[in-house]
């Protein structure tokens, strides 16, 4: 059936929007030439979406050019405003931005493991708080959260999960109280893994999988362009994974004995002080693995990723063994999913860079019939919150553009 007249409206409408959204301000000329639209239609969208205040008139198309046909139209940033938060066990960062996604705030907080309950909530809240009121918000409209842990993927909410703090549960609950603003909660994973898709190295993919390796461990999976939860939100608990060279197996209560064992940052860190590295961290907050990757990458004695005889550095000999580690849990992904690539992300992901992505390529190589390449994050633990604000930006725009009632 051909569509109503005012189901094409909204399609119009929505449609421009996005290429105001992607392409930045735009005459009506070009939306014309964009969209295929008759210069009528989209005169009358022009006008219907200015009337809604979601466009406005921002500047106009070359020094020489006047009158109507010049004028620019671009969405209306400050229509609303967004905050993403990236909630770890040991602290809170929080960004807050316009419509467009464009910067106004940011701030973080560490939370240390004797807070109790209730000040870690308040002091997570407050920092969001005091956030949006530095970026001049005076009401969020969408508020992005990302959470170590499961997300029931009927109910969206964070599931009790052992080893992990109760605040991190009652901090969902305090934001939906206290801000007026709606609140999504996502896995951190899954977040880096969508942020990774549109601005890092995944953004010509539209299948691959995720290797989060920073405090813990844990993988995302996008198939055919779409992010895959599973049947109760568990998809990627890639630290349950059993896996040669721990010495006890996971339980269902604790990864201990699971790929975690071997990847997370405590594992990490030991792996390297048998080869006489110590950690000095680069920068605040990051994790004492990634900052010994990073290390030991700068310490390599010669530029071939490759090298592993008797006299290479303590560093080389390191990295090797990681990538040996890495290499199984991503050979067990790969058997499984065949992704075609794997991203290793996370701080620790990207401090080891192109040297760690091609030593664990290498090995998958050789045990892996299956082609898959090998890349290491470009945004890192930052990805996190890029993909928390991109999610948030995302629900505020379906809401913001849908079609009112006339």
């Amino acid at each position: 059936m051909p569509a109503s007249p005012s189901t094409a409206r909204a399609i119009n409408d929505r449609v421009a929007l996005r290429l105001l959204q992607q392409e930045g301000p735009l005459t009506a000329g070009q939306l014309k030439q964009l969209t295929g639209l008759s210069r009528p239609t989209v005169a009358d969208l022009v006008e219907r979406l200015t009337a809604a205040g979601l466009i406005d008139v921002v500047g106009e198309s070359g020094e020489q050019r006047r009158g109507p046909n010049a004028r620019l139209y671009g969405i209306v940033a400050d229509r609303a405003q967004l905050a993403a938060l990236d909630v770890r066990t040991e602290g809170v960062s929080v960004v807050v931005s316009d419509l467009l996604g464009r910067e106004l705030a940011r701030a973080s907080v560490p939370i240390a493991d004797d807070t109790g309950t209730g000040p870690a909530v308040e002091q997570a809240v407050t920092l969001v708080e005091c956030a949006a009121k530095e970026a001049g918000a005076e009401r969020l409209h969408t508020v992005g959260v990302g959470a170590p842990g499961l997300i029931d993927p009927t109910t969206g909410e964070l599931r009790d999960s052992s080893g992990l703090p109760e605040w991190h549960r009652r901090l969902v609950a305090a934001l939906q109280e206290r801000l007026p603003a709606r609140v999504i909660v996502e896995n951190e994973t899954n977040l880096a893994a969508l942020a990774e898709q549109r601005d890092g190295v995944a953004r010509d993919r539209d299948t691959f999988v995720l290797l989060w390796l920073g405090h813990g461990t844990g993988a995302a999976v996008v198939l055919d362009g779409r992010l895959r939860r599973g049947a109760s939100g568990g998809t990627g608990e890639i630290g349950f994974l059993p896996v040669p060279g721990t010495s006890t197996l996971p339980s269902a209560t604790d990864c201990e004995g699971g790929f975690h064992s071997l990847a997370g940052s405590a594992a990490i860190a030991e792996l390297a002080s048998g080869y006489g590295l110590v950690a000095a961290p680069a920068s605040s907050g990051e994790p004492e693995a990634a900052a010994l990757v990073r290390q030991a990458v700068a310490a390599l004695p010669s530029p071939s990723p490759s090298s592993t005889s008797s006299s290479s550095s303590g560093a080389d000999r390191f990295l090797s063994a990681l990538a040996d580690r890495l290499a199984i849990g991503a050979a067990s992904v790969v058997a499984v999913l065949d992704p075609g690539c794997v991203v290793l992300g996370g701080e620790v992901g990207q401090a080891g860079g192109e040297v760690l992505a091609a030593r664990v390529g290498e090995r998958l190589v050789r045990m892996s019939p299956l082609p898959v390449e090998v890349r290491a994050s470009t945004l890192g633990g930052g990805a996190v919150l890029r993909g928390a604000l991109l999610t948030a930006r995302e629900s505020a725009q379906d809401d913001l553009f849908a079609p009112r009632p006339r």
